[in-house]
């Protein structure tokens, strides 16, 4: 017997052809889609078949993920979990970390960024657990206690994506970083041993006013910093001879004794003047080298402090060096006793590898912290940091550097 498909079969004596097994069928040919080669057309033909996949028997299964083998390459496991995983629930995802900030608290986060002159997220965070309840004390935070919490609990990466949108466009000029530049081997004058961990050792430089002129009557402006604490003082003089003036309030004014000064100017008029003043007081007093940005630590505040305020106007009347040392009065102790200043520490090693570490406390904390920082000297700063509202000083920083911009703009206009 024959069958249609001309197989020949083959009936056994004593058995009937009605009893006899017919051959199997030909598989029936399963249509294939067109090929899904982008990820959003494999998508929707995995949502097209999934329903229907798993309502349908073990044939029509068998089928469905050939017809879906076929069609995207993927190998049958695979599409096999990604038909069941298109009809299982999916389950609500909750809220981001970072969705609690509401804005609130993001207003609050945005003043007291304001205040410390806008700082990275990295050196705010660390100041906010103590700057929040300073401001709240002096009522310039009208914020409940959740919101304050949450505001000193925040992250430096939530800072800096809360702040994103609020941040000034990137400069275009270089800007002058800190770094630890080494100095001559044999200082000008030596009354004790250079430590830069010792807070009294500082680095100085002398700026002129002049707008670029490079000569002329023009205001200058003394910049000391000291290397161990960050503690910095700016004083305006109208002449260079008036440098040794500028030093004596500066010395009176620190908590610490001046133990040695690093001078990046190299001029021999100034030098001679520092030399004298160094050897009545028995400072040491020795000269960086010359570096073509000026990468010290006395030259990242002048960019922070000195340019930031002054800006680019030539200064030379009496009024503006009584304004512009009224603001260093006022920067002095917004900044000192409340700006984060980042400094490297001795990198540590984990796990057999060298990692960064910084140092994100003010100079206020790092000159509380110091031994060679007498006690009484210790109460003083921490009265005068109590009874400081950073907010009020900013206020009147902005205020007094609004009016000398305006001034320097008056005279220099036609």
């Amino acid at each position: 017997m024959n069958s249609s498909v001309g197989t020949r079969v083959r009936i056994k004596s004593g058995q009937s052809a009605l009893d006899c097994p017919l051959p199997p069928s030909p598989p029936v040919p399963i249509p294939v889609a067109a090929t899904a080669a982008t990820l959003a057309e494999r998508r929707m033909l995995v949502t097209a078949l999934a329903t229907r996949y798993a309502q349908a028997g073990r044939k029509e299964k068998t089928q469905t993920l050939d017809r879906l083998c076929a069609a995207t390459g993927w190998h049958r496991s695979h599409a096999r979990k990604a038909l069941l995983a298109a009809v299982r629930p999916k389950p609500v995802n909750s809220p981001r970390g970072y969705a609690k900030y509401d804005t609130d608290v993001v207003a609050a986060l945005l003043f007291c960024w304001t205040v410390l002159d806008r700082p990275a997220g990295k050196r705010l965070a660390p100041a906010l657990p103590e700057l929040v309840p300073v401001l709240r004390r002096h009522n310039e935070l009208d914020i409940d206690d959740g919101t304050a919490k949450l505001l000193m609990e925040m992250s430096a990466a939530t800072i800096d994506r809360r702040l994103a949108p609020h941040r000034r466009p990137a400069r275009t000029t270089p800007r002058i970083r800190a770094g630890s530049l080494p100095r001559n081997e044999v200082p000008l004058l030596a009354w004790s041993e250079w430590d830069n961990t010792r807070p009294g050792f500082m680095e100085i430089t002398l700026v002129g006013h002049g707008a670029g002129a490079p000569s002329g009557d023009r205001l200058h402006t003394l910049t000391a910093t000291d290397i161990a604490t960050g503690w910095t003082e700016n004083r305006t003089v109208r002449m260079i001879n008036g440098v040794s003036v500028a030093l004596d309030e500066i010395a009176r004014v620190l908590p610490f004794p001046v133990l040695g000064l690093d001078s990046g100017n190299h001029d021999a008029g100034v030098d001679d003047m520092l030399l004298r003043w160094c050897r009545q007081r028995r400072v040491t007093f020795t000269h960086a080298r010359p570096a073509r940005d000026g990468s010290h630590q006395v030259g990242q505040k002048n960019w922070s402090m000195l340019h930031a305020v002054a800006g680019e106007f030539r200064y030379d009347t009496t009024a503006e060096l009584v304004l512009l040392n009224e603001i260093w009065a006022a920067l002095s102790r917004l900044s000192n006793y409340f700006y984060p200043q980042q400094h490297s520490v001795p990198a540590s090693e984990r796990e057999g590898r060298r990692r960064k570490a910084y140092d994100t406390a003010t100079p206020y904390h790092r000159t509380l912290r110091h031994s060679a920082v007498t006690t009484e000297d210790k109460t003083i700063l921490a009265d005068i940091h109590a009874g400081t509202n950073p907010a009020d000083l900013h206020r009147q920083i902005e205020a007094m550097t609004g009016r000398l911009h305006l001034m320097a703009a008056n005279k220099a206009a036609p």
